[in-house]
């Protein structure tokens, strides 16, 4: 079985495409930031290559070959494309990156477009939190699950679906890239805490509830492995137990983010307040002559 495992590959046209060309897209901005006033460092970069290799191993590997087969290799599957790879891809600022290729123009452009409302709207914290959110839930509990095992025109585009809004949820969270508007990092803890209620939620659901995609796997003829409830539950905990153990550096990093506001508004605090004592010292300075701010001398020269 092991052997299995190392030996069998998955055929992905789509997914190695889009791998293929992030690759090499993102290696020729990289190369043209060089002159770059703040240029994304090499750390990043190699992040964003991480996520592509997780991308391929998901797709690629027995993990993509098995995931037509087993529910809980399918439930790894997702976990990958929809935290793991987005999050390595975040990490290597794609959006930094290609806008500091494009120059000048493509740089007010990009500007342009991350001021539209359009842009605030989609890559408001919220909304990519609902995505994030909505998704597993729709994929799990509707045709949807089915639907994407059986037919590549389906199971393709979700694949390469997982990872867009995957990568939209971390690009609008961390706040690693140029965003249309910040927000404050307590936002993301706060949302994190009810992500992690969800996410809890609908592993009992998986768990508990009704076998997912019977008919399918039951039409495998399956005979080696565990049984469709034990599959589903190991899946299960595959969502929820390891899905939240990947979410700790995601957590990390939003508290050091905190940490990192918390520090600059200290800064931006003492600074207005050396500004206001300043000011208020310069409007109680004394004026005038010397002799004018001397009560008895000032007493008798009015007397004279």
């Amino acid at each position: 079985m092991g052997a299995a495992v190392v030996h069998t590959w998955h055929t992905d046209v789509v997914s190695a495409t889009a791998i293929v060309l992030l690759a090499i897209g993102y290696a020729w901005c990289y190369r043209q930031t060089r002159n770059a006033e703040l240029p994304v460092g090499r750390a990043h970069a190699g992040c964003f290559y991480v996520g592509l290799l997780a991308w391929a191993l998901a797709t690629a590997s027995s993990i993509g070959a098995y995931a037509y087969v087993l529910f809980w290799v399918r439930a790894l599957q997702v976990l990958l494309l929809l935290y793991v790879v987005p999050f390595f891809i975040a990490q290597g600022k794609p959006v930094t990156v290609v806008r500091d290729a494009l120059g000048p123009a493509g740089r007010d452009r990009i500007d342009r477009f991350l001021a539209t409302r359009f842009a605030r709207v989609i890559a408001h914290p919220a909304t990519t939190s609902l995505a994030m959110l909505a998704t597993p839930w729709l994929l799990y509990l509707t045709p949807w699950y089915t639907a994407a095992l059986e037919t590549e025109w389906v199971g393709a585009p979700t694949r390469i679906l997982l990872v867009a809004i995957g990568f939209g949820y971390f690009y609008a969270r961390l706040q690693e890239d140029p965003v249309p508007r910040k927000y404050p990092q307590l936002i993301s803890l706060l949302i994190t805490i009810g992500e992690a209620l969800g996410d809890g939620v609908l592993g009992l659901v998986i768990w508990q509830g009704s076998l997912i995609g019977a008919a399918y796997y039951a039409g495998l003829h399956r005979s080696w492995g565990p049984d469709q409830r034990l599959d589903q539950t190991i899946g299960a905990g595959v969502l929820w137990i390891l899905g939240d153990l990947v979410g700790w550096p995601f957590v990390l990093m939003l508290m050091r983010a905190l940490s990192r506001d918390e520090k600059a508004h200290a800064v931006q605090v003492d600074a207005e307040l050396d500004m206001a004592e300043s000011a208020e010292d310069q409007s109680t300075a004394p004026s005038g002559l010397w002799w004018e701010n001397d009560p008895q001398l000032r007493e008798r020269f009015r007397r004279g």
